[in-house]
């Protein structure tokens, strides 16, 4: 069941970063996306939770959806509370005394070391601080889970820590990451959007078996446009005569 439907989705700022791009992300999915630096990746997650509108096409989402998103930086406000303290101002008011375990409960999850949670934001590391924005969003029960260069700042032991909880969660919300940590997606995903300007193509595959898919039909592409041009260069020549 498609959880978002994007139709003919486009962004433009100085230039197209997307057009018509169509994607449903449902049950099950773990979709990497792929872009370079600047080229649409959070911008594409912003549309996806409605924070930023698109400049063409539309995006469906199922009714009361709730989208939780990953940013890339840490709000400087929060610098100044604990690990728990940043975890459990996400819970709603009414829900901040009667609910305060699923804090812990996240955390436990996530391996956050007793000591830690009791840390400020603003004398951890920037991969702490990011397994903070994670589980300040999880602990909201998203039924869609939106991650922005997770990996940013963690070491090898935690982005392991991270698949393996990553891979843990309930198969029926759809994880989608923006990402360039290329062993990270493969370890993560099970689909591939390659994100370009004018034709976004997606691949039921994880990067590298997408990767390589990718490159088959660019050159595919490319044999035919070769073969395009030479057809009219010849029917050129043929009418010249």
């Amino acid at each position: 069941m498609a959880l978002i439907s994007l139709k003919s989705l486009g962004v433009t700022m100085s230039a197209p970063l997307f057009t018509n791009l169509d994607l449903t992300i449902g049950s099950g999915d773990r979709l990497g996306i792929v872009a370079a630096n600047g080229r649409g990746k959070s911008t594409l997650l912003k549309c996806l939770t409605g924070e930023m509108e698109p400049t063409s096409g539309d995006i469906t989402r199922t009714r009361g959806l709730r989208v939780g998103h990953v940013e890339q930086s840490i709000a400087p406000a929060l610098l100044p509370r604990s690990f728990h303290q940043v975890v459990a101002d996400a819970l709603p008011p009414e829900q901040a005394e009667s609910e305060l375990w699923r804090v812990d409960v996240v955390l436990d999850s996530l391996d956050v070391p007793e000591p830690m949670r009791e840390r400020q934001m603003q004398a951890l590391s920037g991969g702490w601080q990011r397994l903070a924005l994670i589980a300040r969003v999880w602990v909201t029960d998203p039924d869609v889970l939106l991650l922005d260069e997770p990996t940013n700042h963690l070491d090898l032991a935690r982005i392991s820590q991270l698949e393996t909880w990553l891979n843990a969660l309930p198969r029926e919300v759809p994880v989608v990451i923006a990402s360039h940590d290329r062993a990270f997606l493969d370890a993560a995903t099970n689909r591939t959007l390659f994100l370009r300007p004018e034709q976004s193509p997606v691949f039921a595959l994880p990067y590298s078996r997408a990767r390589r898919a990718l490159d088959e039909v660019d050159a595919s592409t490319e044999r035919k446009f070769q073969r395009d041009m030479k057809v009219a260069q010849q029917l050129r020549r043929q009418a010249a005569k």
